[in-house]
């Protein structure tokens, strides 16, 4: 089968903010994110996408633990799922601190949030561009590939203005976040508007929070793109059922296959995405 036949899956595991309280199956320490990374990779994944949590089981960027865990993924040396690391796991977090783990843990992935807006009701989620003017640069320098993520329609021509100065280079891999409040709303008028608003040779994945986890994922197989999963972005499987990182990632694979696709190896995810 050829390579648009497939369908790329990432899995997100467990995000910056999301609480042990609302669902036990999000992972918190490094062995317990790890231990989901190994099997979301059995249940089809080619990517997964790593947050780390402190003690108290809130959202840091502290590198030791991004080291920890990569490594603990690493042991388990039949597993070649893609690392996507990300660089806003801390909103107390500066703009070095975001940065610091990427040339110790050179992840093949890493997540570039191409612009500021009001995340509510909690505050100002500031990407400056001076901060993504660096950190696309240091990217290139470090041979990781950016993923955009796209919060609002804005975002796009921002990742532009930084392909005209050289901080990025295209072909870019786009991740469209829908659902967030104070972002653009997780409908499928909207996920078709910023398909269509994609340069030429893009790649490009999307995911909706909560109940909108479903509907997007659909239209999104539909529109020819991949697809992200996890309990970063939903906990529940369905009403009143609470999720695992697995369950969500078997789901995925079968409406794939459903689709008349198939799910893409972690190899198959590099070529797809040019990593390399």
């Amino acid at each position: 089968m050829s390579l648009q036949n497939k369908v790329i899956i990432s899995a997100a595991l467990t995000g910056a903010v999301t609480p042990k309280s609302a669902n036990p199956a999000i992972p918190m320490t490094p062995e317990e994110i790890a231990e989901d990374a190994y099997r979301v990779w059995q249940a089809g994944a080619a990517i997964v996408h790593l947050h780390m949590r402190d003690d108290e089981g809130r959202g840091t960027m502290d590198k030791d633990r991004f080291v920890r865990t990569v490594a603990l993924i690493k042991e388990r040396t039949d597993c070649d799922i893609v690392i996507n690391c990300t660089t806003a796991g801390d909103s107390r977090a500066g703009d070095a601190e975001r940065m610091a783990h990427l040339p110790i843990v050179r992840p093949e992935i890493a997540s570039y949030d191409s612009g500021s807006f009001n995340w509510m009701p909690d505050g100002v989620f500031v990407n400056s561009p001076q901060f993504l003017d660096t950190m696309g640069r240091l990217m290139q320098e470090l041979n990781i590939k950016p993923e955009l993520e796209i919060f609002d329609s804005g975002f796009m021509s921002a990742a532009q203005y930084f392909v005209k100065t050289g901080a990025l280079v295209a072909p870019l891999h786009y991740q469209f976040v829908l659902g967030v409040l104070g972002g653009m709303d997780a409908t499928v008028e909207n996920l078709d508007y910023l398909a269509r608003q994609l340069p030429a040779g893009s790649t490009w994945s999307a995911f909706g929070i909560g109940r909108h986890h479903l509907p997007i994922m659909f239209a999104t197989l539909a529109l020819g793109g991949h697809i992200r999963v996890g309990l970063e972005d939903n906990v529940f499987y369905s009403k009143g059922v609470l999720a695992t990182n697995t369950s969500l990632v078997e789901r995925a694979a079968r409406v794939i296959r459903e689709f008349g696709k198939e799910p893409a190896t972690p190899d198959e995810a590099r070529q797809i995405l040019s990593l390399s």
